[in-house]
């Protein structure tokens, strides 16, 4: 399976992406910058996480709008798979192909920690490795992650399973509403989360509670 990983002014969490994404599928990830039109033939695009354009306007505004996010929304049209991990989850709801929005933290602090998330959602391609209610560990670095929607949304990604993780056991670090880490597409194949599973995939981590997402959507057997 082929991966590709968005490169942006700002992000510092490529190189931790691309790690990850080699180090389980076996093959090092295309990357792609800002100024691309085209993506080439891939599975899986990534939009990892940091600081894109230093975070001006808002988060992930001014990235949103680069040549490239015209290039991830046709492929996310096409049905291919694309994941934003915290700045990368910023920008795809800047970019409109997810719904909802990512506030100021309720503290008004940068939160850098592990949390705890239960795997709300565990029938997508993102989470079939994981068991239902399965809670997790997994480290967040965020300053903009209190996740918003309004009413209608809310009741809508709820209604239809598109809640794929949630703070757990009062670990919930930005105030998100219903404990929102982590929403997928209607479509099945666009998921944003604001922590990072890229920093828990091996021993050397401390812990390996986030290989399961890559193995499960890079088509890794559990």
């Amino acid at each position: 399976m082929r991966a590709a990983v968005v490169l942006l002014p700002g992000l510092n969490r490529d190189r931790d992406m691309i790690a990850a994404l080699t180090k389980i599928s076996g093959t090092p990830p295309v990357t792609v910058w800002e100024t691309d039109t085209t993506i080439p033939d891939v599975d899986l695009i990534v939009i990892p996480g940091g600081f894109s354009y230093g975070d001006y306007l808002r988060c992930g505004a001014i990235a949103a709008r680069m040549p490239v996010m015209r290039a991830v929304a046709e492929m996310a049209a096409k049905g291919v798979m694309v994941m934003g991990v915290c700045n990368g989850f910023q920008i795809l709801l800047e970019a409109g192909l997810l719904p909802g929005a990512l506030m100021r933290n309720e503290t008004l602090k940068f939160v850098c920690r592990e949390v705890k998330l239960e795997v709300a959602n565990a029938n997508t391609a993102f989470t079939r490795n994981y068991k239902p209610g399965q809670i997790i560990r997994c480290p967040v670095a965020h300053h903009d992650g209190n996740y918003f929607a309004d009413a209608e949304t809310l009741k809508q990604i709820e209604g239809e399973g598109q809640v794929v993780f949630r703070y757990a056991e009062g670990t919930n670090p930005n105030g998100s509403v219903n404990d929102i880490a982590g929403i997928i597409s209607k479509s099945g194949n666009v998921l944003g989360l604001m922590p990072h599973p890229e920093n828990l995939i091996e021993t050397a981590h401390g812990g390996i509670d986030g290989r399961a997402l890559f193995e499960s959507v890079l088509g890794k057997a559990a």
